[in-house]
């Protein structure tokens, strides 16, 4: 219980009250009026009696509270940075209107807008509101209890309580682009999210169906026995190879605590790994998952797009630490894990100083897999080359900048001399880029 802005003022009024008699004694005698002082005493002790007879009544308005019940309801995943509805049902068995303040306690990293608001309950009728809620971080979240602030009949007091129970929620990486792309039934509708899906030259990896021959068939398609029994030219058609597997590995040390806006590169990673892996699914093909410089987990490769909600269940809450990556221990670990012929995609921010123990380390997964490196680049960097020099400072930074990216530049010469395929780009253009670089790989047919 605590008392209200009224309860405050009505306490201002009764020590006003309290001070006429002083009043009355301070005046000189010849305004001193003797014979009051005994009533304004008397009428102050009838005030003080009053007033505390009302403010208890009013607190015993507050002393029992009938049922009370709060259901919130949201959804029980959601995606990281998306906003999403929630909403608060209150019933009740109040038999006079009661003013309330309610103030959903959200989770400490939440962003909401309207969270509290005012109302009465009203008897016989409940009341709902509704507010949105965005979490930029991904994992488990907890909403508190539901805060609510009751009114008394007279309005002197408020009632704290707290109702309802703690729910839970989990927070997804961006599935929005997996969404959009889940929608373009037709293939050459990918090309609206920017993926490209090129014709094969030649022939393909796996045989599809026999069909007549068509301008532009290469001669080696021609199957000549077919040929001969229809008499007429009949072409075998190829098709990407499925049951192929592509198997991921996330790196989840420092230097995937980088931010870029809101999120960080391990965020932008994940983002382009579900991309690919729906891809991936969508062609036949199995995706796994493991991850290194953090905690370690592992999903072996699964086929179907349905497996899709496997792969989020596992990575959702996956963070970056502060612990230095372990390239060469983690490819020790998916070799243990894992023989099969396997596109391996490294998904990691690459720097120079830890080439040493990279180069190594691909060149051992190599033995046995296609290795896909690809590397996060910080698009600040990018930025400061569009910047205008203006003066001495800034000139520096130009030149650093430049000098930088040209040792990443030699680093990616130094992979692709090694027969590594590797891809640097920014963190927004990630997803179309590694999902681009793995239909080049289907139609080359290099897995």
């Amino acid at each position: 219980m605590r008392p209200t802005t009224r309860a405050l003022w009505l306490a201002a009024f009764w020590s006003l009250m309290g001070l006429l008699p002083a009043l009355n004694n301070w005046l000189p005698r010849s305004l001193a009026q003797p014979d009051l002082q005994p009533l304004l005493i008397r009428a102050w002790e009838i005030a003080t009696a009053a007033l505390l007879v009302l403010v208890l009544l009013d607190a015993l308005s507050l002393r029992r509270i009938p049922r009370l019940t709060v259901q919130r309801q949201h959804s029980d995943s959601l995606a990281l940075g998306v906003w999403s509805p929630v909403s608060v049902r209150i019933r009740h068995d109040f038999s006079r209107a009661v003013p309330v303040a309610i103030f959903d306690h959200l989770p400490p990293a939440a962003e909401a807008d309207h969270p509290s608001q005012q109302s009465r309950l009203v008897p016989g009728e409940g009341i709902e509101f509704h507010y949105r809620i965005r979490l930029p971080q991904r994992g488990n979240h907890h909403f508190g209890q539901v805060d609510m602030l009751l009114t008394s009949l007279m309005g002197f007091w408020q009632r704290r309580l707290f109702v309802g129970e703690s729910t839970s929620l989990r927070v997804f990486p961006n599935y929005a682009a997996v969404s959009q792309y889940a929608m373009l039934a037709m293939e050459q509708q990918s090309a609206q999210l920017g993926i490209r899906k090129q014709q094969r030259r030649g022939e393909g990896m796996e045989f599809h169906q026999l069909r007549e021959f068509r301008q532009g068939d290469s001669l080696r398609q021609i199957d000549w026995n077919a040929t001969a029994r229809q008499r007429k030219l009949i072409s075998k058609e190829y098709q990407d190879e499925k049951d192929q597997q592509i198997l991921f590995l996330v790196d989840c040390g420092r230097r995937m605590r980088s931010q870029d806006g809101e999120l960080s590169h391990l965020d932008h990673a994940l983002n382009a790994m579900l991309l690919m892996s729906y891809a991936a699914l969508k062609q036949g093909d199995a995706v796994g998952l493991m991850s290194f410089g953090g905690e370690e987990r592992w999903l072996k490769p699964v086929k179907g797009v349905a497996n899709i909600s496997r792969l989020l269940n596992i990575a959702y809450d996956l963070e970056a630490t502060t612990r230095a990556s372990d390239y060469s221990t983690a490819v020790r670990h998916l070799l243990g894990h894992h023989n099969k012929r396997s596109l391996i995609v490294l998904l990691t921010d690459l720097q120079d100083e830890n080439t040493d123990d990279l180069l190594p380390a691909l060149r051992l997964l190599q033995r046995k897999h296609l290795v896909l490196l690809a590397n996060l680049e910080e698009p600040a960097l990018h930025n400061v080359l569009h910047a205008p020099v203006t003066q001495f400072g800034a000139a520096l930074r130009y030149a650093g900048t430049v000098s930088w990216l040209e040792q990443r530049r030699q680093i990616t010469r130094q992979f692709n001399r090694q027969g590594i395929i590797t891809l640097n780009c920014t963190p927004q253009q990630l997803p179309i880029q590694l999902v681009n670089q793995y239909f080049e790989i289907k139609r080359e047919g290099l897995l």
